[in-house]
Protein backbone atom coordinates (compact mmCIF):
# COMPACT_ATOMS: atom_id res chain seq x y z
CA UNK A 1 0.00 0.00 0.00
CA UNK A 2 3.04 2.25 -0.02
CA UNK A 3 3.38 2.62 -3.78
CA UNK A 4 2.81 6.06 -5.31
CA UNK A 5 -0.71 6.99 -6.39
CA UNK A 6 -1.20 7.12 -10.16
CA UNK A 7 -3.04 10.08 -11.63
CA UNK A 8 -3.93 11.63 -14.96
CA UNK A 9 -1.26 11.09 -17.61
CA UNK A 10 0.03 7.88 -16.01
CA UNK A 11 0.01 4.43 -17.58
CA UNK A 12 -1.39 1.34 -15.93
CA UNK A 13 1.36 -1.20 -15.05
CA UNK A 14 0.96 -4.56 -16.81
CA UNK A 15 -0.85 -7.27 -14.87
CA UNK A 16 1.32 -9.77 -13.00
CA UNK A 17 0.90 -13.41 -14.01
CA UNK A 18 -0.94 -15.43 -11.41
CA UNK A 19 -2.07 -12.39 -9.43
CA UNK A 20 -5.19 -10.32 -9.05
CA UNK A 21 -4.85 -6.56 -9.37
CA UNK A 22 -6.34 -4.43 -6.60
CA UNK A 23 -6.94 -0.78 -7.38
CA UNK A 24 -6.85 1.07 -4.10
CA UNK A 25 -6.04 4.28 -2.25
CA UNK A 26 -3.92 4.20 0.89
CA UNK A 27 -6.39 5.95 3.20
CA UNK A 28 -9.72 4.66 1.89
CA UNK A 29 -11.60 2.48 4.42
CA UNK A 30 -13.66 0.87 1.65
CA UNK A 31 -10.51 -0.18 -0.17
CA UNK A 32 -9.13 -1.47 3.12
CA UNK A 33 -11.97 -3.98 3.19
CA UNK A 34 -10.59 -5.56 0.02
CA UNK A 35 -7.04 -5.55 1.41
CA UNK A 36 -8.19 -7.33 4.57
CA UNK A 37 -10.09 -10.03 2.69
CA UNK A 38 -7.27 -10.62 0.22
CA UNK A 39 -4.75 -10.92 3.05
CA UNK A 40 -7.00 -13.11 5.22
CA UNK A 41 -7.48 -15.56 2.36
CA UNK A 42 -3.83 -15.29 1.25
CA UNK A 43 -4.79 -14.53 -2.34
CA UNK A 44 -1.81 -13.48 -4.50
CA UNK A 45 -2.32 -9.91 -5.68
CA UNK A 46 -0.62 -6.67 -6.44
CA UNK A 47 -1.80 -3.16 -5.67
CA UNK A 48 -2.09 -0.05 -7.82
CA UNK A 49 -3.05 3.06 -5.89
CA UNK A 50 -5.23 5.62 -7.64
CA UNK A 51 -5.00 9.38 -7.11
CA UNK A 52 -8.69 10.04 -6.53
CA UNK A 53 -8.33 13.81 -6.87
CA UNK A 54 -6.85 13.44 -10.36
CA UNK A 55 -7.90 10.02 -11.67
CA UNK A 56 -6.16 8.58 -14.72
CA UNK A 57 -8.35 8.21 -17.79
CA UNK A 58 -7.51 4.51 -18.12
CA UNK A 59 -9.00 3.79 -14.69
CA UNK A 60 -12.52 4.60 -15.88
CA UNK A 61 -12.20 1.62 -18.23
CA UNK A 62 -11.87 -0.56 -15.10
CA UNK A 63 -14.47 1.23 -13.01
CA UNK A 64 -16.74 3.72 -14.79
CA UNK A 65 -17.58 5.29 -11.40
CA UNK A 66 -13.91 6.09 -10.81
CA UNK A 67 -14.06 4.88 -7.20
CA UNK A 68 -11.90 2.41 -5.29
CA UNK A 69 -11.66 -0.43 -4.65
CA UNK A 70 -11.80 -2.41 -7.85
CA UNK A 71 -10.14 -5.68 -8.76
CA UNK A 72 -8.99 -6.86 -12.16
CA UNK A 73 -8.45 -10.49 -13.10
CA UNK A 74 -5.87 -11.83 -15.55
CA UNK A 75 -8.75 -12.21 -18.01
CA UNK A 76 -9.27 -8.44 -17.91
CA UNK A 77 -12.60 -8.75 -16.11
CA UNK A 78 -13.11 -6.10 -13.44
CA UNK A 79 -15.50 -5.80 -10.53
CA UNK A 80 -15.94 -2.98 -8.05
CA UNK A 81 -17.79 -1.99 -4.84
CA UNK A 82 -16.15 -3.26 -1.66
CA UNK A 83 -18.88 -5.64 -0.45
CA UNK A 84 -19.34 -7.17 -3.90
CA UNK A 85 -15.58 -7.71 -4.12
CA UNK A 86 -15.54 -9.32 -0.66
CA UNK A 87 -18.36 -11.71 -1.58
CA UNK A 88 -16.73 -12.61 -4.89
CA UNK A 89 -13.38 -13.37 -3.26
CA UNK A 90 -14.96 -15.51 -0.57
CA UNK A 91 -16.83 -17.60 -3.15
CA UNK A 92 -14.02 -17.80 -5.70
CA UNK A 93 -11.31 -18.70 -3.16
CA UNK A 94 -13.01 -21.04 -0.63
CA UNK A 95 -9.81 -22.19 1.12
CA UNK A 96 -10.81 -20.19 4.19
CA UNK A 97 -14.45 -19.17 4.14
CA UNK A 98 -15.07 -15.83 5.84
CA UNK A 99 -18.87 -15.85 5.57
CA UNK A 100 -20.71 -18.24 7.94
CA UNK A 101 -21.60 -21.56 6.34
CA UNK A 102 -25.07 -21.40 7.89
CA UNK A 103 -27.34 -19.43 5.49
CA UNK A 104 -29.36 -17.92 8.35
CA UNK A 105 -26.26 -16.67 10.16
CA UNK A 106 -24.85 -15.34 6.89
CA UNK A 107 -28.09 -13.44 6.30
CA UNK A 108 -28.04 -12.04 9.85
CA UNK A 109 -24.46 -10.87 9.37
CA UNK A 110 -25.44 -9.13 6.15
CA UNK A 111 -28.23 -7.35 8.02
CA UNK A 112 -25.63 -6.09 10.49
CA UNK A 113 -23.48 -4.87 7.61
CA UNK A 114 -26.48 -2.92 6.31
CA UNK A 115 -27.00 -1.40 9.76
CA UNK A 116 -23.31 -0.49 9.93
CA UNK A 117 -23.51 1.39 6.63
CA UNK A 118 -25.27 4.22 8.47
CA UNK A 119 -22.28 4.82 10.75
CA UNK A 120 -19.81 6.17 8.14
CA UNK A 121 -22.56 8.49 6.85
CA UNK A 122 -23.18 9.85 10.33
CA UNK A 123 -19.46 10.20 11.03
CA UNK A 124 -19.18 12.32 7.87
CA UNK A 125 -22.06 14.49 9.08
CA UNK A 126 -20.39 14.84 12.47
CA UNK A 127 -17.23 16.30 10.99
CA UNK A 128 -18.78 18.34 8.19
CA UNK A 129 -21.67 19.93 10.01
CA UNK A 130 -25.29 18.92 10.34
CA UNK A 131 -28.46 20.52 11.68
CA UNK A 132 -28.87 17.50 13.95
CA UNK A 133 -26.00 16.12 16.05
CA UNK A 134 -25.47 12.61 14.63
CA UNK A 135 -23.39 11.33 17.55
CA UNK A 136 -26.41 9.87 19.33
CA UNK A 137 -27.30 7.92 16.18
CA UNK A 138 -23.72 6.63 15.95
CA UNK A 139 -23.78 5.46 19.57
CA UNK A 140 -27.19 3.81 19.12
CA UNK A 141 -25.91 1.87 16.11
CA UNK A 142 -22.81 0.83 18.05
CA UNK A 143 -25.10 -0.41 20.84
CA UNK A 144 -26.51 -2.94 18.37
CA UNK A 145 -23.04 -4.35 17.67
CA UNK A 146 -22.08 -4.38 21.34
CA UNK A 147 -25.23 -6.33 22.16
CA UNK A 148 -24.72 -8.79 19.30
CA UNK A 149 -21.09 -9.50 20.21
CA UNK A 150 -22.14 -10.01 23.84
CA UNK A 151 -24.82 -12.50 22.76
CA UNK A 152 -22.34 -14.42 20.63
CA UNK A 153 -19.92 -14.63 23.58
CA UNK A 154 -16.96 -14.77 21.19
CA UNK A 155 -13.93 -12.56 20.71
CA UNK A 156 -14.90 -11.77 17.13
CA UNK A 157 -18.20 -11.76 15.28
CA UNK A 158 -16.74 -14.63 13.28
CA UNK A 159 -15.94 -16.66 16.43
CA UNK A 160 -12.40 -17.29 17.64
CA UNK A 161 -11.00 -15.72 14.48
CA UNK A 162 -12.27 -12.75 12.45
CA UNK A 163 -14.94 -13.43 9.85
CA UNK A 164 -16.35 -11.37 7.01
CA UNK A 165 -18.41 -9.14 9.29
CA UNK A 166 -15.31 -8.30 11.34
CA UNK A 167 -13.26 -7.45 8.26
CA UNK A 168 -15.83 -5.19 6.59
CA UNK A 169 -16.49 -3.06 9.68
CA UNK A 170 -12.94 -2.95 11.05
CA UNK A 171 -11.60 -0.07 8.89
CA UNK A 172 -13.87 2.40 10.71
CA UNK A 173 -13.10 1.04 14.18
CA UNK A 174 -9.40 1.38 13.36
CA UNK A 175 -9.93 5.08 12.67
CA UNK A 176 -11.71 5.89 15.94
CA UNK A 177 -8.54 7.11 17.64
CA UNK A 178 -7.84 9.39 14.68
CA UNK A 179 -11.38 10.80 14.92
CA UNK A 180 -10.73 11.59 18.57
CA UNK A 181 -7.59 13.53 17.63
CA UNK A 182 -9.24 15.48 14.81
CA UNK A 183 -12.33 16.47 16.78
CA UNK A 184 -12.07 15.45 20.46
CA UNK A 185 -14.94 17.73 21.43
CA UNK A 186 -17.29 16.11 18.89
CA UNK A 187 -16.31 12.47 18.84
CA UNK A 188 -16.73 11.17 22.40
CA UNK A 189 -17.18 7.40 22.67
CA UNK A 190 -17.89 6.15 26.22
CA UNK A 191 -15.53 3.14 26.41
CA UNK A 192 -17.38 1.51 29.31
CA UNK A 193 -20.50 1.38 27.16
CA UNK A 194 -18.70 -0.78 24.60
CA UNK A 195 -16.63 -3.24 26.59
CA UNK A 196 -16.98 -6.10 24.11
CA UNK A 197 -16.18 -3.94 21.10
CA UNK A 198 -13.14 -2.64 23.00
CA UNK A 199 -12.00 -6.19 23.58
CA UNK A 200 -12.49 -6.09 27.36
CA UNK A 201 -13.44 -9.28 29.16
CA UNK A 202 -16.66 -9.15 31.13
Amino acid sequence: MNEKHLGKGSTNPPLSKGKLRLYSMRFCPYAQRAHLVLDAKKIPHDVVNIKLSDKPDWYFERNPLGKVPAIEMESGDCIYESLIIADYLDEKYPQRLLHPKDPIQKAKDRILVEHFSKIPTNVYKLFHGSDIDPLDDILTDLDLFEKELTLRATRFFGGDVPGMLDYVIWPWFERIDAFKIVAPEKFVIPSERYKKLNGKKQ
